[in-house]
């Protein structure tokens, strides 16, 4: 497809509802405020900056400094993009004497950014 050219939706041309589906499918969709929180949360994966930290959080637990220093910004930079994702519960910490390590907060952060690593690249 040239760059020029619009990209046409089908358009369903009968109008007759599938009302059994319909009403299944009314009866199955969550709750609009579940449905918020989940925009919220893929609003959290729309910066790449988070996505960077998730990505290095996925192969091994960092601290501050060294997330800084590995995507060359400020520990300040660092720590609110950790704040926002920490309160998303998308990362979890650990004290170490002074030094506080992070790290993926569980299992379904790991599968988020593995299946939209495996989406974007197939």
């Amino acid at each position: 497809m040239e760059q020029n050219e619009k990209f046409e939706m089908p358009v369903c041309e009968c109008s007759h509802v599938h009302e059994e589906l319909v009403d299944a499918l009314k009866q199955q969709t969550p709750d609009d405020e579940t449905l918020i929180r989940l925009a919220e949360l893929f609003k959290i994966f729309g910066d790449p900056t988070r996505i960077k930290i998730l990505y290095v959080l996925l192969e091994h637990e960092m601290c501050v400094c060294d997330i800084a220093q590995l995507l060359g910004m400020s520990q300040s930079s660092i720590s609110h993009q950790l704040r926002i994702l920490k309160q998303a519960s998308l990362v979890k910490f650990r004290r170490d004497g002074k030094q506080v390590f992070y790290s993926l907060a569980d299992e379904h952060v790991m599968t988020i950014l593995s299946q939209g690593f495996d989406h974007v690249t197939e």
